[in-house]
């Protein structure tokens, strides 16, 4: 179970993951190593999966975002662990969900400024197995983005 310093140490470090023990300490009530070792306990507990640094657009080429329905074929075991299994080698594949509803997949796909989604759709994404129909939909603009809050 999680106590309230454990749940102010997750919201500090859902704000800035990049505190030092010592400040995180200062902000929740607890000293330097205790803040260091619960942080620890959270992680092997399965709180917390990682850190990692949000890359800046510019930093990631400029991409413009396509969000890409895929129906396969059928949904027979083997065609979705074959799906499932190329999609991690596609590299403009930023996520993959497995949908209830019209489409087995919905897809998150980056596509740099010097790139063309007309070739990921050609040469990625309707050669993966399985593929019966993609149906993309290209984002305006972003609107809302939550980063693990």
């Amino acid at each position: 179970m999680l106590d309230a310093f454990d749940v102010k140490l997750i919201h500090q470090l859902s704000v800035d993951s990049d505190l030092t023990s010592a400040e995180l300490g200062d902000r929740v009530g607890l000293s330097a190593s205790a803040a260091h070792r619960r942080v620890g306990q959270l992680k092997e507990r399965g709180y917390i999966s990682g850190f990692r640094a949000i890359l800046s657009k510019a930093a990631r080429g400029n991409p413009s975002s396509v969000l890409v329905n895929v129906t396969l074929r059928d949904q027979t075991e083997q065609t979705m662990a074959e799906f499932e299994r190329r999609i991690t080698d596609c590299a403009e594949v930023r996520e993959c969900f497995l949908m209830s509803g019209e489409a087995d997949y919905l897809l998150h796909v980056e596509v740099r400024e010097n790139e063309t989604f007309e070739r990921v759709h050609r040469e990625t994404l309707s050669r993966l197995p399985g593929v019966a129909r993609l149906a993309s939909h290209f984002v305006i603009r972003e609107v809302v983005r939550v980063v693990d809050r």
